[in-house]
């Protein structure tokens, strides 16, 4: 990594933290905010969260030919400012209509905020480096989140709009602090790999589309945010409450534990995946995963104490905290590489349109289930993470070697993406 990359990498890792510590203020108060604090009740406190994922999913397929053809620093910083606006008016709107409409302007921002950054850390680091600054921004964005939650909790009073406002008012200054920061950053160009599928010099949808490499990882990633986070405050803690009756102060210590599994871990984990398969390293985390969804089951299905359940259920979040801090260095970063040159912008996007997809799917298949139908909940997705590891070892067959054992770049030298040089990884490979 030069110097100059160095140095923009630092910006960009400061605007993660950033950005995850504005949202954290809001993200968590926004159901009471709406539904209690503006009166405007339930039904549209759940129309503006199905608002975050409808404005997330209508931009995305734009935003990555938009990055393609400006760069990622001109749609960041445009993106920054429309999620400014929104979360300003968010925190001063009165009636339905406007903050529906400020939801809209706030999830479109934060939903291309995502494939921006990360196209900007592609294009700052190297095929031996992007692994490490995936998994600091991952470390970063879960370490604002936390912090920026539990002062954003010390400053809300259920009883004074203004407290509100406050938080959302502060969630757009540091959007607008994120403008200053980026603003200064001066983007150099990365080294490429040189293994990565060769295509047309046309991008857009249909070049992507014939990337079977890159189709296995979406529908991969798909199952991975539907199995997980898909789950998180849907239904496996509308399970936890109704077949393991757990307290919402354990639910929270639960949540918390997923954190701090992220945060204590991330490098700890780091040194164990950087010189393994990636292929692999998502297959194991599919087997972790498979054992959370175990202890869940436990927790609400055994005939153990209460004790015993509230610390299965704890134990569940932790482990999938665990299996978090092992794909942040390695689904990103392999979505990166396989993008050919001057297409990581579209690869990025499209990959977040697939989260956004599973985000919007798992909390409506998962929350009803998981409220009711307790022992069907937990086999559907036990089976889903066991699906993971099956879905990493096929994608594995297809990738190339540098793709999927990333440090070989270095070795070889290779430091050219976009030209295929290299067979695939075979099974024994």
């Amino acid at each position: 990594m030069t110097r100059a990359m160095g140095a923009a990498m630092r910006r960009i890792h400061v605007g993660n933290a950033l950005s995850a510590f504005g949202l954290g203020f809001t993200v968590p108060y926004l159901y009471v905010y709406v539904a209690q604090v503006r009166g405007l009740g339930a039904m549209t406190a759940g129309l503006v969260l199905a608002v975050f994922a409808v404005a997330a999913l209508i931009v995305l397929p734009f935003a990555g030919r938009a990055i393609v053809r400006r760069g990622p620093l001109p749609v960041l910083l445009a993106a920054l400012v429309l999620a400014a606006l929104g979360a300003l008016s968010l925190g001063l709107a009165g009636g339905a209509a406007t903050v529906l409409l400020s939801a809209a302007a706030l999830g479109a921002g934060q939903a291309v905020m995502q494939p921006a950054l990360a196209t900007m850390i592609v294009d700052c680091s190297s095929a031996d480096t992007r692994s490490r600054a995936f998994a600091m921004q991952f470390f970063l964005q879960n370490l604002g989140l936390g912090i920026g939650g539990l002062i954003g909790g010390h400053l809300v009073d259920t009883t004074r709009v203004s407290s509100f406002t406050l938080l959302f008012a502060i969630e757009a200054l540091m959007f607008l602090l994120l403008v200053g920061v980026m603003a200064t950053v001066r983007m150099p160009h990365s080294p490429r790999m040189a293994d990565a599928p060769a295509r047309s010099a046309k991008g857009g949808w249909k070049q992507l589309l014939g990337n079977r490499a890159m189709v296995q990882l979406c529908v991969l990633g798909f199952v991975l945010f539907f199995a997980c986070y898909g789950q998180f405050e849907s239904g496996l803690s509308a399970y936890g409450v109704e077949a393991a009756g757990i307290s919402t102060s354990a639910l929270g210590t639960a949540l918390a534990a997923n954190t701090l599994m992220i945060v204590v871990a991330q490098f700890a984990v780091l040194r164990l995946v950087e010189r393994r398969r990636r292929s692999r390293v998502i297959a194991a985390v599919g087997l972790i995963w498979a054992v959370a969804w175990l202890a869940a089951g436990y927790a609400g299905l055994g005939h153990g104490s209460q004790e015993m359940a509230t610390a299965a259920f704890v134990s569940t979040y932790a482990l999938f905290g665990l299996g978090e801090a092992m794909l942040s260095p390695t689904v990103a970063p392999l979505v990166a590489d396989l993008a050919p040159e001057g297409l990581a912008g579209q690869y990025n996007s499209a990959f977040a349109l697939v989260k956004q997809l599973a985000l919007a799917v798992g909390p409506a298949v998962g929350g009803p289930l998981g409220a009711s139908l307790h022992a069907p909940y937990i086999v559907t997705f036990l089976l889903f993470s066991l699906s993971i590891t099956v879905l990493a070892l096929r994608l594995g067959r297809r990738l190339t070697a540098v793709q999927d054992r990333p440090w070989t770049a270095r070795e070889s030298r290779v430091v050219s993406r976009g030209q295929a040089t290299a067979e695939p990884v075979t099974a024994e490979a």
